[in-house]
């Protein structure tokens, strides 16, 4: 039997460019953040360039988003993380720095036990998502699916079912 792991991916449209003094706070705390998620149970790996952050990585070819790609051991474990300590404050002034954006920005899927998602990969989940809504294929913290539902990375870059 397979095992399976958790991928998120969430994007945010920044307000201003990172070195401005509007994000200051946010990009002090990206270290502090990152190395909480890297020692936080259940944390398995995160998208990271050289300089050990992802804001430099592009996602849909954006200027504007910065992208957020992780695996975890179970929805458990990444909800945790995420509401508490450093990561919920900084969760809780996501607005001092990101516009608000009506379309769906966060997306959740089952992988393999060591299988690490590609920015392509999250970008295809995302707009699976968007157009489908929750399936086993790309779903949501509040509408979840049983680990390899989707039948686990079997063409990662695109939907187990054509759009109709």
């Amino acid at each position: 039997m397979t095992a399976y792991e958790l991928a998120q991916v969430n994007i945010a449209r920044l307000k201003a460019p990172l070195d401005t003094p509007l994000l200051k706070d946010f990009v002090d705390n990206l270290d502090p953040v990152n190395a909480d998620a890297d020692a936080a149970g259940g944390f398995v790996w995160r998208l990271q360039s050289d300089e050990g952050d992802a804001t430099a990585i592009s996602v849909f070819d954006d200027p504007w988003l910065i992208v957020n790609l992780s695996v975890w051991r179970d929805t458990d474990a990444l909800t945790a993380f995420m509401y508490q300590g450093r990561h919920r404050e900084m969760l809780g002034r996501r607005r001092e720095w990101f516009e608000r954006v009506e379309e769906a920005m966060t997306t959740l899927w089952s992988v393999p036990a060591g299988h690490r998602p590609t920015v392509t990969e999250a970008e295809n989940r995302l707009l699976h998502l968007r157009a489908h809504g929750p399936t086993p294929y790309a779903f949501t913290l509040r509408t979840s699916f049983p680990p390899g539902a989707a039948g686990g990375t079997r063409g990662a870059d695109r939907p187990a079912t054509s759009p109709a």
